[in-house]
């Protein structure tokens, strides 16, 4: 392998240290995009805009380009910080994202959508772009938000619980084959020991959480804050009464849930429907 240069300052930051990286590599063979592409596949303007750091590109780039470069592990392991890196939300989300980083149980309940931790890359996508989204700052949003999905895999979350309203579980994407997907994610994730999955019936009314989507986030030490979204911002609750009131609410709310058993049921039959309409 070859040797590596001093990081400086600047590529201290996650996502730049990998653009640069990737450049120092192809300079190092003395290839260009074009050739870099014809050996490993994918465009070379996918390369070019991996080396600009306007994307980060997926997973599998990272893996093939650890294959060619005989890098085993290095680019992917990369990859993995440069999408986690708080640095890739806006400024309001950061202190939040580092936080849910570093806590223990995560309760939430989602009025509107599903939560990003659950969220697979088509449904983000959607999402972001009826936000306003597009081109390069949507790809490096969506690959942001899938990389968060981590702190659910790497064991620091000891129980992820969330009650989904009926209507985000009634919401579908355009296309119905990626819908599919997203319940079928949903399942998947629900077979989790840390994760809990269930949904609040439409036919509950109203309730003291109707119109809040809220995550309380509980850190090591035993703290508990909350952070209280709407489409357009978010806030924290940190006040201990406050945060107390809102737990009191969360906690009638769950008890008017269905359980995750029953909600993998309805969770379930929501998959044979978008089976049938994707294959009409």
């Amino acid at each position: 392998m070859p040797p590596r240069r001093v990081i400086t300052g600047r590529s201290q930051e996650p996502r730049r240290r990998y653009a640069e990286e990737l450049r120092l590599l192809r300079a190092e063979r003395d290839l260009s995009l074009r050739q870099l592409a014809e050996t490993v596949g994918w465009d070379p303007s996918l390369f070019g805009k991996l080396e600009s750091g306007a994307t980060l590109g997926s997973p599998e780039v990272a893996q093939a380009l650890d294959g060619f470069y005989g890098t085993p592990g290095l680019l992917l392991a990369m990859w993995e910080v440069a999408v986690a890196d708080p640095k890739q939300f806006k400024e309001q989300y950061r202190r939040y994202m580092e936080l849910e980083a570093e806590a223990v149980c995560l309760w939430h309940y989602g009025a509107d959508v599903i939560h990003g931790l659950l969220q697979t890359a088509d449904y983000a996508a959607e999402l972001l772009a009826a936000g306003g989204l597009d081109g390069d700052e949507l790809d490096t949003q969506v690959e942001a938000r899938i990389g968060r999905r981590a702190v659910l895999a790497n064991g620091t979350v000891s129980k992820f619980r969330t009650i989904l309203s009926e209507s985000v579980l009634r919401t579908p994407l355009q296309e119905p084959g990626k819908w599919r997907e997203q319940l079928e994610y949903l399942m998947a994730m629900a077979q989790r020991k840390n994760v809990a999955i269930q949904m609040m019936p439409q036919s509950v009314g109203l309730h003291g959480l109707t119109n809040t989507d809220t995550m309380f986030l509980r850190d090591a030490d035993g703290r508990t804050m909350a952070w209280i979204e709407t489409g357009y911002s978010g806030e924290f609750v940190q006040e201990a009464s406050d945060v107390e009131r809102l737990l009191l609410r969360y906690d009638q709310v769950r008890d008017l849930a269905l359980t995750p058993y029953e909600t993998g049921k309805f969770i379930r039959r929501m998959l044979e429907e978008a089976s049938c309409e994707s294959s009409t």
